[in-house]
């Protein structure tokens, strides 16, 4: 309860500050909102969860390889937050996206085994290159995602108590208490946007999951993967379409299924209930399906027919 009302105050706090400063996203014809809106909410979010964690690690309470990789992510944050003010070139961001997956990689002792279902790589050359990838990825689909009001804060929600669920521990409660105090001010219509510091932060903490649990076994792995499934599925498939279109990937877009969703006429609060609707059915997989595989395939069935529904309603192009 504590950390979700330092995220609340700090949230409130950094939008009285973004405004005096005229830190005001300005939207332009890539934006899904029509209303000036300070940015940089993402702080609240970040010394929140760093303070609550930290103090859970003081005590004993998270394993200390996990402490480790989480704690790596104050430097995204704080690259992140830079550029929220300043704008880094890209060469740096990525530069810093690798220096976080490199020093999260060794906090976790590196990724043991990658296991395909009919195949398991235990090459520690191909699994930690796979996993390096992985965090890279996840930063960066996360900040993809962040484009509408509640809809990334709600995915790290689902995601943490889906965490505490399935597999305990009480850094999922804090995690889930940090962004929800965040939350309450970016609900349609938001008040305050997250940024890249509270995006990217939150896509290298599922990242650090993923490997983490997936390191205790093969099946972990895959359950994170399906939690998270609506986030990367929409990101990897728009990118696959856009370089099938000889498009180039580094342009600013308004391309991905919740951003054609918007554009068809919902509205954000709708698109986000939806999505979290989805992500229970996801979690309904996990839960009720005889094996993970089964529940993977079933997973890429359910997000494939989604997107082609949003496709009918507005296409890709």
């Amino acid at each position: 309860m504590a950390v979700f009302f330092l995220s609340f105050i700090l949230t409130y706090t950094v939008r009285r500050i973004a405004l005096r400063r005229s830190m005001v996203d300005i939207p332009n014809d890539r934006s899904s909102h029509s209303v000036p809106t300070p940015h940089g909410g993402g702080v609240a979010i970040a010394l929140s969860w760093f303070l609550g964690v930290g103090y859970l690690g003081y005590h004993g309470v998270v394993e200390s390889s996990l402490l480790q990789a989480l704690l790596a992510g104050s430097v995204i944050s704080l690259v992140s937050f830079t550029d929220d003010i300043i704008e880094l070139s890209p060469k740096i961001r990525l530069l810093a996206q690798a220096f976080v997956a490199v020093s999260g990689l060794i906090a976790l002792g590196g990724f043991q085994s990658l296991d395909l279902f009919f195949i398991t790589i235990e090459n520690p050359l191909v699994t930690n290159l796979f996993a390096f990838l992985l965090i890279i990825w996840f930063i960066n689909l996360y900040n993809f995602l962040d484009g509408i009001d509640g809809y990334a804060g709600m995915e790290m929600v689902f995601l943490a108590l889906a965490g505490l669920l399935l597999f305990g521990g009480e850094h999922f409660a804090v995690l889930a208490a940090a962004v929800l105090g965040f939350l309450f001010w970016n609900w349609h219509r938001a008040k305050i946007f997250m940024g890249d510091v509270g995006s990217t932060l939150l896509g290298y903490n599922v990242a650090v999951f993923t490997l983490y649990y997936g390191n205790a076994s093969g099946e972990n792995f895959w359950i994170w993967i399906i939690l998270f499934a609506l986030f990367w599925f929409d990101a990897t498939l728009t990118l696959l379409r856009r370089k099938r279109n000889g498009e180039k990937l580094s342009q600013a877009h308004k391309k991905h299924g919740y951003q054609r969703l918007h554009q068809s006429g919902w509205k954000h609060d709708k698109i986000t209930l939806y999505a979290l609707g989805v992500n229970g059915v996801l979690l309904l997989f996990v839960f009720f399906l005889p094996a993970v595989e089964v529940a993977f395939i079933a997973a890429l069935g359910l997000l494939y027919s989604i997107m082609r529904l949003i496709d009918g309603k507005k296409a890709f192009a």
